[in-house]
């Protein structure tokens, strides 16, 4: 996504499991990225499918007590997740413009498709990869 973008016709939005925190994203999204790195199987209980938005483009409407965000101390990411439900919401660099937003919290029907995954290296043991997807070793 570059400054040539133009805002989305279609207006995302999405949710915690809770409902206590709720966003909209009115712009250009990426397709889904799953990411098999050990910091988001364990943020997620499995991989991490994301999409990707320029922060202007999203709007969290929230309680601002529902938002909480986690800081790790292996980079300069912060996850955001609710702290009603413990769903996770958000993940960020802080020196980024953008956010990814965990799929699974988009309402329906998203028009997204998965498109890569990254880390396979860090891959859990537990399940297979789908061979149609590029593969990363590492991340973007």
């Amino acid at each position: 996504m570059d400054s040539s973008e133009t805002v989305s016709k279609h207006v995302h939005t999405g949710s915690c499991l809770c409902g206590g925190v709720r966003y909209t994203i009115n712009g250009q999204v990426r397709d889904i990225i799953n990411c098999h790195c050990s910091l988001c199987r364990k943020f997620h209980g499995h991989f991490g499918a994301y999409t990707a938005v320029k922060t202007r483009y999203l709007t969290i409407n929230s309680n601002s007590n529902f938002l909480a965000w986690y800081s790790s101390m292996h980079n300069d990411a912060q996850r955001g997740f609710c702290v009603i439900c413990g769903s996770s919401l958000f993940w960020k660099l802080a020196s980024n413009d953008t956010i990814s937003v965990a799929a699974g919290t988009l309402d329906q029907p998203t028009g997204l498709k998965t498109v890569t995954d990254i880390y396979v290296a860090d891959k859990a043991d537990y399940y297979h990869l789908d061979p149609q997807l590029q593969k990363l070793e590492k991340g973007l």
